[in-house]
């Protein structure tokens, strides 16, 4: 029994190893790969529902301002149907989509409601209005903090998505891109005014 090994016996041993190290790392980096698309799906995940929350708190408001309001402007009623509209869409969107387009139109919808209260001095004086009108003003900048946080997550998701070399674990997941929550026409882009 000769115990000596030649130098191709010791080269392939340490090629060898070489190989299984090499192919560890890949296994390694791929479960740490795997696991961070996890943790960031469910990061964008939880952002889009607090998002949901804030939705459903300007939802629950909106009936109470509106009739509010309609003891003030009795022949505003087109505006006021349009709000009501616009609120029962969003409710009743089912997708990330659908919700992202339904709340841009009911923030549109808001905006000419906003308008159309400006012609009533009354009902500016009218404290359930004003308090009302405070609560919407805080729901609204809750869900600008929330859409941008839920952008940001989105950002590195997708960011993470599409570079390389995570993209190969991406496909195999069979990730999707994921849509940004954004608003879209220009005169949505603006700041909602709520003062009256």
């Amino acid at each position: 029994m000769n115990l000596l090994l030649t130098s191709g016996e010791i080269g392939g041993i340490i090629g060898g190893s070489v190989a299984g190290v090499i192919i560890l790392i890949i296994i390694i980096w791929a479960i740490a790969t795997h696991n961070k698309f996890v943790a960031l799906r469910n990061q964008y995940e939880e952002a889009f529902h607090n998002i949901d929350i804030y939705c459903k708190k300007r939802y629950d408001l909106i009936p109470n301002l509106v009739e509010t309001v309609k003891g003030y402007t009795k022949h505003e009623s087109a505006t006021l149907e349009k709000v009501i509209q616009a609120r029962s869409k969003a409710l009743t969107a089912s997708t990330t989509a659908e919700k992202i387009e339904a709340n841009a139109q009911l923030t549109s919808v808001l905006r000419g409601f906003n308008r159309v209260t400006e012609r009533y001095p009354e009902l500016k004086a009218n404290t359930n209005f004003l308090d009302l009108q405070n609560q919407l003003k805080v729901i609204e900048n809750e869900l600008a903090n929330a859409r941008k946080y839920y952008n940001a997550t989105i950002k590195v998701f997708n960011t993470k998505k599409d570079t390389f070399p995570s993209s190969i674990v991406a496909k195999c997941m069979h990730l999707e891109k994921q849509p940004y929550f954004e608003l879209e026409s220009p005169e949505e882009r603006q700041n909602v005014k709520v003062q009256f």
